[in-house]
């Protein structure tokens, strides 16, 4: 398979790079399924906005991909996609808005620049987008990944911008700030039409090269379970997109976790991960740096997961959404029979979480007994006692019922 960094570099597509990517359909062409929101009807399998439609939304949440689809515009209508939307507020503001607008109308002859088709609102102007004539279908095409926001209509790259640049610029625009969210459609009471929508996700970039060169192997391919074992139930639960290994939170497996054909000793494990849905609003324990539960709880989004070492539960590496952060040791901090310095140590220093929906990156090394997590470039967990855990084991991707993404394993054995 062709690098990914290097076709989405490429908007336009090359008909070539397109066969190396899969999409996946956002919209059945006969209901709203996977969407929610009110305004919007089904009608010739597509999705029209009536005058009552307002945010259409996705129950799924996107961090790297490219977005299609088609579009129809009625004399001066008006709608938007909604890209980075955290699923409250106006999407324009909490989110960002990228423009679909029929600017040829006479109501509109005094727009701002970044009121113009395909600009992100309030933001970024785009070129003069080629729209057909009133009435006929368009294709639009979005790339979101990492920094990098470019729109294509009908095969002309009209918009391109930087986030980093732009939260620089606008620093009280919240969605300039986002790097994951839901994609909506932005309905202002006109009878715009889409259909045909699909998304290819994205892994985050990562310096394969580098990671060769230091000794690391990468141990998901990208496309297939080579090396893992899967059990009955656990296909289509479980599958690689695009470099993606996605999680729905729904293998009907007994053993619902994924594990590892290999055993492993000392390693380095990298990783990268997100929440890919959100979860149900729990209340979860504030933890204190001894280990300890200090009486008082958060409400948080409950998002669970986590990685087996040594084929054990107990010696999880948590990545969850609880207060103190991921990387925490659950099996020995809820020991009571653990002295009080191993309890302490496998608690985080910090939570260095990236916000939910957005990818993490996640490096463990384990050498005897001792754990040392870094979580996006912070030491969270420093040589902490794990006594008692075995030489040897398999790796295990942990099932908890949340929708998680997996990317960019590589392993270096020590």
């Amino acid at each position: 398979m062709k690098s990914i960094a290097l076709l989405v570099s490429l908007l336009p597509l090359a008909a070539s790079a397109e066969e190396d990517l899969f999409f996946v359909p956002l919209f059945n062409g006969r209901d709203l399924s996977g969407w929610t929101g009110d305004g919007y009807v089904v009608e010739d399998g597509a999705i029209v906005c009536t005058p009552q439609g307002k945010n259409l939304v996705t129950a799924s949440t996107y961090a790297n991909y490219i977005f299609d689809f088609e579009f129809k515009l009625p004399p001066g209508g008006n709608n938007g996609i909604g890209i980075h939307y955290p699923g409250t507020g106006d999407a324009a503001y909490t989110g960002m808005e990228v423009q679909v607008l029929d600017d040829s109308a006479e109501k509109y002859k005094t727009l701002k620049p970044y009121q113009f088709h395909g600009s992100i609102y309030t933001m970024v102007p785009a070129k003069k987008a080629p729209l057909k004539p009133v009435g006929e279908w368009n294709h639009e095409r979005i790339l979101v990944n990492g920094n990098e926001v470019k729109v294509q209509v009908n095969g002309e790259l009209i918009t391109e911008a930087n986030l980093d640049e732009l939260n620089g610029k606008f620093p009280d625009h919240a969605g300039a700030k986002r790097r994951s969210g839901h994609l909506a459609f932005c309905g202002h009471g006109d009878r715009v039409a889409f259909r045909g929508m699909k998304i290819c996700e994205l892994p985050p970039v990562a310096n394969e090269d580098g990671a060769k060169k230091e000794g690391f192997t990468k141990i998901f391919d990208g496309h297939s379970l080579a090396g893992w074992e899967a059990e009955e139930g656990d296909k289509g639960h479980w599958v690689p997109v695009n470099g993606i290994l996605k999680y729905d939170g729904r293998s009907e497996a007994k053993d619902k976790d994924l594990w590892s054909e290999k055993e492993y000793g000392d390693l380095t494990l990298i990783f990268d991960w997100r929440w890919s849905a959100p979860g149900p609003l729990m209340k979860r324990p504030v933890i204190g740096p001894d280990g300890k539960e200090t009486g008082k709880s958060v409400e948080v989004q409950e998002l669970d997961s986590g990685i087996y070492l040594r084929g054990s539960s107990k010696s999880q590496v948590n990545l969850w959404n609880w207060p103190c952060g991921s990387g925490e040791v659950y099996g020995y901090r809820t020991d009571g029979s653990q002295p009080a310095e191993v309890i302490a140590g496998v608690t985080p220093r910090l939570k260095a979480d990236n916000p939910v929906g957005e990818w993490n990156r996640t490096m463990i090394t384990m050498k005897g007994d001792r754990l040392t997590v870094t979580l996006n470039g912070q030491t969270v967990i420093d040589q902490a006692q794990l006594p008692g855990v075995a030489a040897k084991g398999k790796i295990a991707l942990q099932h908890h019922g949340s929708h998680i993404d997996f990317a960019n394993i590589w392993i270096k054995e020590l």
